[in-house]
């Protein structure tokens, strides 16, 4: 017994520190796989573990010093070879949706709500997707990187039709343009509408795919729609609109029991109200002669 109490004391610092060196791993290399730097990372590893492999059994010093020289300089290396993808990880860290505040998301739907109004008054095809916990990877990779604030007048400028980049969609993270003029995948349904253009079909096929939302301006009718889950939602009004992508993108905020509990302290302590004391009864009067005397049958 002593010794597993021992074990637990001790141990448990290498173990937490094995499984955040896993998770870290992990997500690293789940964030780059797909891209363009994934190639260069899978090189480089595969080739410093065969060295230190080959070191370790045939006994190499002269090779196992230089590894272990190596090593004090791989921060330096990593960050002057991989500064684009780190600078990458570091942008969706920082527009993840746990890190967006309820009024962020809100300033992002009015956003969109403002240029799709504008596109639908004067009749601008336009195809707007909101990136969620799913990264878009492969729609980036046929787009341009624009990573710019996203402004009403940016998205204009991007859809005007004598732009180059006006054909194809957007991709907003965050608060931010990400890309523009990307490819999103074309839905294989045989049950739609045959009418629907590839501005829709692409939007159902991305939401199909992945949990983004995409909003959609017809630019033969001015009309809005928006996808979710391969759904389409056609004619929708502004206001509808609206109240979607609120539901879908803002999240009410539960309050943290620690708040809670702090808050239920704070609180001044009111005095229990005294009840009112019970009236007493009034006696009953004695009962009369006649009344003693009943007649016994």
């Amino acid at each position: 017994m002593l010794n597993i109490l021992d074990i637990i004391k001790f141990g448990w610092r290498p173990v937490l520190e094995i499984a955040i060196l896993s998770v870290g791993l992990y997500f690293c290399f789940k964030f780059i796989r797909g891209t363009r730097g994934a190639p260069v990372v899978y090189g480089f590893v595969l080739l410093l573990l065969s060295l230190t492999a080959l070191s370790l059994a045939l006994h190499l010093e002269v090779l196992s010093w230089l590894l272990r020289s190596f090593v004090a300089f791989a921060a330096v290396a990593v960050l002057i070879i991989f500064q684009p993808e780190l600078r990458k990880i570091l942008a969706e860290l920082g527009t993840h949706p746990f890190f967006n505040t309820a009024q962020e998301q809100r300033e992002t739907i009015e956003v969109i709500i403002q240029a799709v109004e504008r596109f639908a008054e004067v009749r601008i095809g336009a195809l707007i997707a909101v990136e969620q916990s799913i990264q878009l990877q492969e729609a980036t990779e046929s787009g341009i990187i624009v990573d710019c604030e996203a402004t009403p007048e940016m998205l204009e400028a991007i859809f005007f039709p004598n732009n180059a980049i006006h054909d194809g969609g957007v991709i907003i993270k965050g608060d931010r343009i990400a890309y523009a003029a990307c490819i999103f995948p074309l839905t294989q349904r045989k049950d739609l509408n045959p009418s629907l253009g590839t501005r829709h079909r692409a939007a159902i096929g991305l939401t199909e795919e992945t949990d983004a939302l995409v909003v959609i301006v017809s630019e033969e009718t001015g009309a809005l729609s928006y996808a979710f889950r391969g759904q389409l939602t056609r004619a929708v009004t502004v206001e509808q609109l609206r109240a979607f992508l609120t539901s879908a993108l803002v999240k009410p905020g539960k309050p943290h029991r620690l708040v809670s509990l702090l808050r239920t302290a704070a609180a001044p302590e009111t005095p229990p109200v005294p009840e009112p004391e019970a009236a007493p009864k009034p006696e009953s009067p004695p009962p009369s002669s006649s009344q003693a005397e009943a007649p016994g049958k």
